[in-house]
């Protein structure tokens, strides 16, 4: 066996290591690793920006407008100021510059300023304006208003700065009407307005899955790994056969894994959770590096790490399955870093069934069990049932269950239902109850029989028990009753308020099939599904849905407390109940129902013994003067 490795393979290991999930200088993030890839002699990791054609547009095309990029740290502003400079054959000693503040002369003969970072052109909080940066902010501000003008500005900026940066610049009409037009176009999340010359790309609005996509090829494809797997260094210990770094990259090429990473991925973008670009590379590092001992420096293998990784048996420690939630990772370490954050809310290896935990505690020596612990775990030469596993999993078998020396085997377990999340084929998904693996358990019904059905790519019906099902829960919350009526929408009042726990005055109720102008179906809002309940024609409501919504109504669906799983969850419903009620007193105005005025009427609910909503009617009479 070589034991050598290449200087250029481990150059690259050293360089890449810079991405992943290490203390790094966030704000010239950018222009740090170009350094590094400079004197390690490789090529930074590099894909186009799926918004670099419309941005390119605005500079290129016939119709010229400046362009404010803005976006959480990291989400490649300044990457995408660099494209653009470049493709407009920008000077490139000009660009490797640290002036925050550059430009150039397009072919229209207009000028081009670009300030790749707004932060750092900005005086500190407290400081004087330098008339310099002054007069181009405010040059800027009158060119958005006028109709001939010859300056463009390609800005990049952090949310938040934006806004701010315009309330210290000296107030005048066309700075206040700038910063107006910057709140409007960042609360009601638009990009243009017409006869304004601007495009707003905010691009933490964007699809954490797409740039996922993007970056793994880019990740995968980089020429920097052929250093590490092709010629004498593919025969070194370090990235041989028997390494864990070429183990967890050939892994991290299978399309199971791929998807089902990308998946938890889309699932928080339609939880409201946006992961950029950095943080991205960031778990793609730590997939291929990440190591959970405490002999590796920032938990990253470097090539000499891994003859003793190898000698002391501690493979498993390098669990692809485990770096990928974090595993790996210090807990505030993990929880400092968005991605590694979100992923971990899935609860992902603390989740379980018994089924689960009886393959891969006993799945050995039951013969029903076996097949799937020899599929998922005996044939896993890496992190399967290493020698390791298997003692500690005797020792737990045999010991008494309040022995506490078996923290370490229930450490092994919470890796290995990861790794199960990541292997169970997608023919044996339903019958392993998969995502019972995490805390949504509807996730995966969420994601692939209602996002995939009524996205505007597919624009379909999402099955009927379904809605029936959100319905049910709805009800539930609304009336405060175990209701099984999913049917009908019911709405209930309460003599307190609407916000009572328990309403038990009957309103009226909404067919969930169409009947009369009223309907209750799922439909595409914005940019995620949502529940639209439609009282008349031109009357209707909708409720967004969110991951996190739509397992709280699915639970309390199935008998769950509604404020034993998300308080917040339960009062936007309650907060939707009162759209509805206003709603329904809109379609009675305009159904203009005549009533006696001497004569109180209200309907009292109740359910019967299968939980099926009653009401009867209560009638008061006054006397007539």
């Amino acid at each position: 066996m070589i034991t050598s490795t290449s200087p250029s393979a481990n150059n690259w290991i050293r360089f890449v290591r810079k991405y992943g999930p290490i203390p790094a200088n966030d704000s010239a993030f950018e222009e740090h690793t170009g350094r590094a890839a400079r004197r390690a002699g490789v090529t930074p990791i590099a894909f186009t920006h799926p918004r670099f054609s419309e941005v390119l547009q605005c500079f290129a095309g016939r119709e010229l407008v400046s362009v404010i990029l803005t976006g959480t740290a990291g989400d490649g502003k300044t990457h995408l100021c660099s494209k653009v400079w470049e493709y407009l054959e920008g000077d490139g000693a000009t660009w490797s510059s640290n002036n925050p503040y550059i430009h150039l002369t397009l072919t229209s003969g207009a000028t081009l300023h670009v300030i790749r970072d707004l932060s750092a052109w900005v005086p500190q909080q407290g400081a004087e304006w330098e008339t310099e940066g002054r007069m181009l902010l405010e040059l800027f501000s009158n060119s958005l208003f006028e109709n001939n003008t010859s300056d463009y500005f390609l800005i990049a900026a952090n949310d938040g700065q934006l806004i701010e940066t315009w309330r210290r610049l000296p107030d005048s009409p066309t700075v206040s009407r700038a910063r107006s037009l910057f709140e409007q176009l960042l609360v009601e999340d638009q990009e243009e307005q017409p006869g304004i010359s601007i495009r707003f790309f905010n691009l933490s609005r964007g699809s954490s899955a797409e740039l996922f996509d993007c970056a793994l090829e880019a990740f995968l494809s980089h020429p920097g790994w052929k250093l590490c797997f092709e010629g004498e260094a593919g025969s070194s210990l370090a990235y041989g056969q028997q390494s864990p770094i070429r183990r967890n990259f050939e892994l991290l090429q299978t399309p199971l894994l791929q998807q089902r990473l990308r998946d938890l991925l889309e699932l928080c973008d339609y939880n409201d959770l946006h992961i950029p670009i950095r943080e991205i590379l960031a778990l793609l590092v730590n997939a291929v590096l990440g190591y959970a001992g405490k002999n590796c420096k920032d938990q990253l293998m470097v090539p000499t790490d891994i003859p003793r990784i190898i000698t002391d048996g501690s493979v498993g420690e390098a669990s692809i399955y485990n770096n990928l939630i974090g595993g790996n990772l210090r807990e505030s370490r993990r929880e400092s870093i968005g991605v590694f954050n979100y992923l971990d809310r899935f609860r992902l290896g603390h989740e379980t069934t018994n089924r689960i935990d009886s393959i891969l505690i006993f799945g050995e020596a039951d013969e029903a069990l076996h097949p799937y612990y020899q599929q998922y775990l005996g044939n896993d030469q890496f992190y399967g049932a290493d020698a390791r596993y298997q003692q500690a999993q005797s020792d737990y078998v045999e010991s008494a269950d309040e022995d506490i020396s078996n923290s370490q085997f229930l450490e092994m377990l919470v890796t290995q239902r990861r790794a199960l999340f990541f292997k169970i084929s997608s023919s044996e998904s339903q019958d392993l109850h998969l995502w019972e693996l995490t805390v949504f358990r509807f996730a995966g019904e969420f994601l692939e029989r209602v996002i995939r059905i009524v996205h505007p790519t597919i624009n379909g019906r999402v099955d009927r028990h379904i809605v029936s099902r959100l319905v049910r829960g709805l009800n539930r919350v609304i009336v405060g009753m175990l209701i099984n009526d999913d049917r009908k929408l019911c709405l209930g009042t309460s003599l307190q308020s609407t916000g009572a726990k328990v309403s038990r005055i009957y309103e009226d109720s909404i067919s969930v099939v169409p009947s009369k102008g009223e309907r209750v179906e799922i439909v595409w809002y914005g940019n995620k599904p949502a529940l639209q309940v439609t009282l008349a024609e031109n009357i209707s409501e909708s409720f967004p849905l969110n991951l996190v919504r739509y397992e709280f109504l699915s639970r309390v669906a199935e008998g769950a407390l509604p404020s034993s799983f998300s308080k917040e969850c339960y009062e936007d419903i309650l907060s939707f109940k009162s759209r509805l009620l206003k709603a329904l007193k809109k379609r009675r105005q305009t159904e203009q129902i005549a009533g006696d005025e001497f004569v109180l009427r209200f309907q009292r609910l109740r359910l019967d013994e299968n939980g099926n909503p009653e009401h009867r009617t209560i009638q008061l009479n006054f006397s007539r003067p």
